[in-house]
């Protein structure tokens, strides 16, 4: 039976992706992976650990003559985001992903690829049979549950690792390297919501179309917001008709721009024709606000079904109206590295439950006091509409130090591999670089991953030939650091 994955070079790595795609490994649901993992390090000799999280180590010894070279950590995560169109049927917990190749790119049938971090622990993978490799000692070290809060990194303890040089393999743009990153945190607001019997045609408005991805990589390009798009289309009916909310659903993770979003509501007998204008309208302007960034959007109503209870008319309006004033977007852009998107937030869940809706926001900045700064906006806007906010933790970035060693040395190695020298840059999202660097003190530290777009979303693809190239820069660098 033909693969995808037929005839692609370099053949270890792609073998060992395509191993990783048959495995269920969404967030927190890694244990079936990491064993694989283990039982694959055990079976060629090599020795394994795994800690208390779930967190594996796996050493792979110098090839000859390098047994002085320093120690090389190779770092990626297990983990991946799980999304999928609300027409698929693919199960995550059992569910292999269904992998096509489209000219250059890999991708999936209507789910996530997984390719965020499967090259990165592919690559890692693959150099334990790759023969000509030439390395010092390494560490693959693979980490649990990055994808919602980064959560294995934050577990990792004291000499778990041994290596003070790591290379992360959890980037997106081919050519460039990394060197620092945002941190980042959730809030978490709980509105009160009362509910009364009431009467009405009930009908289901879905907002659908919408491109989604990564809630730090992908939050400048100006694309649509279903969870603000679903609103404006019931703060505006509201002005028009005394329509009853009975159920409001949108997002799932905390890292994902919502592509989808759904409500049930009752529409007076003689509604529906004033809605229907509400959303012929409301098509008009989302055209004219996302005609380029999200050019799929679309907002539908279809009759429906629902129970007899509905929101109060208070609590459906402050439910509406504080998913309008809790901000999604930039914030600010660095005012030190040009383009660089400085602090962001994403309004990524929001559900309706019998007597509550819980809103999730989550908050970006490579500046931690202006993190702080934006999360307490946020804190004040909850007490102002009468709801219960809560800081769910966080993480810290990566600052980044243009004087280090590796950097320089990767600078040189790139331009010998691929003629060009590497853009060197930080990203707005969270690499466990930053964690690691302040567990394990005097960390050399720099990412760097092959192209990799619309990760979090179902239209996430691999640029195939930048995964070769990847891959021999990675390999020309752990040479060069054995010298």
């Amino acid at each position: 039976m033909s693969s995808a994955f037929d005839g692609l070079k370099p053949e270890l790595l792609f073998g060992y992706f395509e191993a990783l795609t048959k495995i269920p490994r969404c967030s927190k649901n890694e244990t079936q992976v990491a064993k694989w993992v283990v039982d694959l390090a055990k079976s060629k000799g090599l020795e394994v650990d795994q800690d208390e999280f779930g967190n594996v180590v796996v050493r792979i010894p110098p090839t000859a003559g390098k047994e002085k070279a320093a120690t090389i950590v190779l770092q990626g995560h297990l983990d991946m985001v799980g999304e999928k169109d609300s027409s698929s049927s693919h199960d995550f917990d059992k569910d292999p992903i269904k992998v096509l190749k489209e000219g250059n790119y890999l991708t999936a049938d209507g789910t996530t690829l997984g390719a965020d971090n499967a090259v990165g622990l592919a690559a890692g993978l693959a150099l334990i049979d790759e023969k000509d490799a030439v390395h010092g000692p390494l560490e693959l070290l693979f980490t649990i549950d990055e994808e919602t809060g980064l959560t294995g990194a934050q577990g990792l303890q004291a000499g778990f690792v041994k290596g003070k040089i790591m290379l992360n393999l959890d980037s997106e743009e081919e050519g460039s390297v990394y060197v620092g990153c945002a941190g980042g945190g959730d809030t978490h607001v709980t509105l009160p919501v009362k509910r009364a019997p009431r009467e009405g045609d009930a009908f289901a408005v879905h907002v659908k179309g919408l491109k989604g991805g990564h809630s730090g990589l992908d939050i400048n390009f100006g694309r649509g917001n279903a969870i603000k798009i679903l609103a404006t289309f019931l703060d505006r009916l509201r002005g028009e008709s005394d329509y009853g909310l009975v159920s409001f659903e949108a997002g799932d993770k905390h890292n994902a721009i919502p592509r989808e979003a759904t409500a049930t509501i009752l529409l007076p007998a003689d509604g529906k024709a004033q809605a229907n204008k509400i959303l012929d309208q409301l098509r008009s302007d989302l055209t004219a606000c996302f005609g380029t960034s999200d050019s799929g959007v679309a907002i539908e109503m279809s009759s429906s079904q629902a129970g007899s209870d509905a929101l109060s008319k208070e609590s459906r309006d402050r439910l509406v109206c504080l998913v309008l004033a809790m901000p999604h977007g930039v914030i600010e852009m660095s005012q030190d590295v040009a383009g660089l998107v400085e602090t962001s937030t994403n309004l990524a869940v929001v559900k309706l439950e019998s007597d509550k809706a819980v809103y999730q926001e989550s908050t970006r900045s490579s500046v931690m006091p202006a993190l702080r700064m934006a999360q307490d906006s946020l804190f004040a806007l909850a007490h102002l509409a009468g709801a219960k906010p809560e800081s769910m933790g966080g993480y810290p970035g990566w600052q980044p130090n243009m004087d280090s060693k590796v950097l320089t040395r990767a600078k040189i190695v790139h331009e010998k591999v691929t003629g060009k020298i590497p853009e060197v840059k930080a990203i707005h999202a969270g690499l466990e670089c930053g964690i690691i660097g302040e567990k394990f003190g005097g960390m050399d530290m720099l990412s760097f991953g092959p192209d990799i777009e619309s990760p979090h979303s179902p239209s996430e693809r691999v640029k195939i030939d930048s995964v070769e190239r990847f891959y021999d820069f990675l390999k020309a660098l752990l040479e060069d650091l054995a010298s």
